[in-house]
């Protein structure tokens, strides 16, 4: 018996506010939303659903989890992103593995990785 990714969850204190950062982000739509929870979805198809869930507790210390996006130019989509809100905490200084460490407005973290 297989399985396959089917979405990725995002704990938050706020999934009203947080989706519209991913959704401008990732190019995602949203397809269901409520306090307390949100679920966008590719809209070609063919990547899996990012949920945000309402939590109680706030974030405390480094995800144990983190979500990879890949671009071309991991400096150009970083320096969107921040314009979008998000906060860039760290940078590979690694020629062979280029990534951009940032976090989301509620501090959850996530990369932007160099295509290869």
């Amino acid at each position: 018996m297989g399985v396959t990714m089917r979405s990725i969850v995002i704990d938050c204190a706020d999934p009203r506010a947080l989706a519209p950062f991913w959704s401008a982000v990732t190019g995602y739509r949203e397809k269901y939303g409520d306090d307390e929870w949100v679920q966008l979805v590719d809209p070609a198809g063919r990547g899996v659903t990012i949920g945000f869930q309402r939590v109680p507790e706030p974030k405390v210390g480094k995800n144990r989890l983190h979500i990879d996006l890949s671009a071309d130019d991991e400096e150009a989509a970083a320096a969107r992103i921040e314009g979008l809100g998000g906060k860039r905490l760290w940078v590979s200084d690694d020629a062979e593995d280029v990534f951009i460490v940032l976090a989301d407005p509620e501090g959850n973290e996530f990369c932007v990785v160099r295509d290869s």
